[in-house]
């Protein structure tokens, strides 16, 4: 069966006034102190823990949509639509399901459910798909094919779907991986436009987008993105005004409602315990993906969002059904949900067995999918059709952690084997998963809390680990609110209750609405949000992983933060407190970057010349606007990722250190006249692994500089 396995990509108002109600604020600072909530100590002696996890729920990292666990689904799989595969999907919470299959989108024509050059199994067509998603309760994520198919084809589609048929299909991408189509040498994604380029993809999304709403207004379109550190990122074509993401934002951002992007760890010999480290760096490239779309978008960036709509660890192979990658499934879904998307679909509902090895004492079958297709490799064959593997019950331990509408909340761990993920329920529960990557070693952990307050209730808790068969229920067996033992390569979600009079339930005061960046500065910022009712005062904090400090308060709907350094990246949320002092759940949050100082005494331009997926050449040039010359300069920037660096430059002496970068004036430059009177220029090559966006800041001689 052509691409069978492929999963769609190659291998490889005012100011801050602390004057004025005092004896609220210092009950919100009681509540907001890095010691608030913290559980008392158990009566019995605790054990000796080896890890601590810090939970901190007045941060906010956005709340659970209603699609926020999804999978792929493809018609080439003839157990799509079996009847035990809505009852699984149900059982874990899926809310979206991703159709017609990744690459086979751009092949696939709806009306006649005919894949020319593909394979279509029986009974995948469109209405049976249908039919298992009602049965989930899920959403579809329909693909529209691009490659092979056209703006009236695919509002064909939507008004079968809307219209004639009624199933409210809200979510529809203009094809997949189309940056794969050979534009940029490497092609598996079949595209029959002449014109290849981002240019024409983004022409076309318009002109999709166009025939598709005049059908129902209601549907909300996603364009094509590469991930930020994934190839072809960073790749201008030829002819090209800019990399794919570039490109195609500057000219879509009026008609998409949201983009989509695919992330694999790496190809086939990447096995699931590289996997989980690799997942450090996907907050960092989600950022990315939202920077880019705030630099297109601009105020209106907040109304696009992100769909990672196809993830796994690896492009195929091996290690895939394995436990490991079961606690990757948990970890990736939460650590992606938790960085500002709204769905994770993990490829591929079914797949089909590839390369057999043993993985924990334990059969791997090499298979992309969360639930066995009973395929065979030579003589060894999978499970019965639809037996769950393991990342299918790391996706479901994640619904053990919360539902739509529910928040996620910072939750930081004291060691790299010992992941956590939080979320605070609208019933007041505190939910808390910790994931055990370490095979050979049970781990105790410390739980700490700041703006919760648990009650003497012993805690609920779930567990998979070696042994089960399911998420089993664990209660009665030895946790406690302020600490647990998770079993080694397991995973376990404890679940508490507030103690009576505490937390959000208790205030009088709703919760503010997300705030919006109304002007920045090099030094200021200054937000607004709509207000809650019973509010008499609002707070307004900053988060640094699962710590927060108050950084404003005030009784309006906005608020001027000073003294920020220059381009410099703060996360805030808005907290209302009623006339008790008792504090609302906390917004949604808002990230957002300063600038630099427009009078500045100098000015920088650094311009990436050139780049191919993890390097760059890129050609920096500083003025001197002040009245003096200065003879022997040096340029200072930090780099916004670690995997940022300077592999080799000229015209300049460069030296870096963790993340920052000295450049000094090479032997016998010359002053740099007065008032911009000449320029010095140097280049370098340098080097990324991940995402790579400029750097926000420059100084010269220690002076922070205008541009960038």
């Amino acid at each position: 069966m052509p691409l069978l396995h492929r999963p769609g990509r190659p291998a490889g108002a005012g100011p801050r006034s602390l004057a004025r109600g005092a004896t609220v604020l210092a009950a919100a600072l009681a509540l907001l102190s890095p010691l608030a909530g913290v559980a008392p100590a158990a009566p019995q002696a605790a054990a000796e823990a080896d890890a601590d996890v810090r939970v901190n729920a007045q941060a906010a990292l956005g709340r659970l949509s209603d699609t926020a666990r999804g999978v792929n689904a493809a018609i080439w799989d003839s157990h799509m639509n079996d009847p035990e595969v809505a009852g699984l999907m149900k059982a874990a919470d899926v809310g979206a399901m991703r159709y017609p299959g990744g690459s086979y989108a751009d092949i696939y024509h709806w009306e006649t459910h005919t894949a020319p050059g593909g394979y279509v199994a029986p009974g995948t067509g469109f209405d049976s798909f249908m039919g298992t998603v009602r049965a989930t309760g899920a959403q579809p994520i329909l693909i529209a094919n691009y490659g092979s198919g056209t703006p009236e084809e695919a509002a064909g589609w939507v008004r079968y779907a809307n219209v004639t048929k009624d199933y409210d299909a809200k979510y529809w991408e203009i094809g997949n991986e189309i940056y794969g189509n050979g534009h940029y040498g490497s092609g598996w994604e079949h595209d029959e436009h002449e014109d290849k380029s981002p240019r024409e993809y983004a022409r076309q999304v318009r002109a999709y987008a166009a025939a598709m709403k005049a059908v129902d207004p209601t549907v909300k379109i996603g364009a094509v993105l590469t991930t930020p550190g994934h190839w072809p990122d960073g790749v201008v074509g030829e002819g090209d005004p800019g990399d794919w993401n570039d490109t195609v934002l500057s000219q879509v951002t009026d008609v998409i409602d949201f983009v989509s992007v695919h992330w694999y760890a790496g190809g086939s010999d990447t096995t699931a315990e590289d996997a989980m480290a690799r997942l450090a760096g996907l907050p960092g490239e989600l950022r990315e993906v939202r920077r880019q779309i705030d630099r297109h978008a601009g105020t209106d960036s907040p109304r696009i969002g992100i769909a990672l709509t196809e993830i796994n660890t690896n492009t195929g192979g091996a290690r895939l059904t394995a436990r490991p990658n079961g606690l990757f499934a948990a970890d990736a879904f939460m650590t992606a949900l938790e960085n500002g998307v709204f769905n994770v679909d993990w490829w591929n509902t079914h797949n089909g067995a590839g390369q057999i090895t043993t993985v924990d004492g334990e059969t791997d079958y090499g298979d992309m999918g969360m639930l066995s297709s009973g395929a065979c490799t030579g003589d060894i064959c999978e499970p019965a059709p639809n037996t769950p593997f393991h990342p299918y019950y790391g996706m479901k331990m994640t619904s053990e952690l919360g539902t739509a509408g529910d928040t996620m909340v910072a939750a930081e761990s004291s060691e790299q084997d010992i992941s956590a993920h939080a979320v605070h329920r609208r019933d007041g529960r505190l939910s808390v998963l910790l994931i055990n990557k370490n095979p050979d070693a049970a781990r105790t952990v410390d739980l700490q809390y700041a703006g919760f307050t648990p009650s003497a209730a012993a805690p609920e808790v779930s567990r998979y680990a070696r042994g089960d068969k399911d998420i089993t229920d664990v209660n009665g067996e030895g946790a406690t609110a302020s600490q647990v033992t998770v079993p080694p390569y397991a995973m376990l979600t404890v679940t508490l209750t507030p103690q009576a009079g505490t937390g959000p339930g208790a205030s009088a005061a709703g919760t503010p609405g997300t705030p919006r960046l109304e002007a920045v500065t090099d030094t200021t910022a200054r937000l607004s949000w709509e207000g809650a009712t019973g509010a008499t005062r609002y707070l307004v904090q900053e988060r640094d992983g699962a710590h927060t400090r108050l950084v404003g308060e005030t009784t309006g709907t906005s608020v001027i933060l000073r003294n920020l350094p220059p381009g410099s990246t703060h996360t805030v949320n808005v907290l209302a407190s009623d006339a008790s002092g008792r504090l609302s759940a906390p917004s949604a949050p808002l990230t957002f970057t300063t600038g630099t100082p427009s009078d500045a005494a100098c000015a920088v331009t650094f311009h990436r010349d050139t780049s191919w997926g993890n390097g760059f050449v890129a050609t920096v040039s500083v003025r001197n606007l002040s009245d003096t010359p200065i003879t022997g300069w040096t340029v200072d920037w930090d780099w916004p990722t670690d995997g940022q660096s300077v592999s080799s430059g000229w015209n300049a002496t460069f030296h870096q250190t963790g993340r920052h970068v000295r450049v000094t004036a090479a032997e016998g430059a010359g002053p740099l006249a007065a008032d911009g009177g000449s320029t010095a220029s140097f280049g370098f090559v340098g080097a990324n692994d991940g995402p790579n966006p400029a750097p926000t800041v420059f100084r010269l001689n220690g002076a922070v500089c205008s541009g960038g």
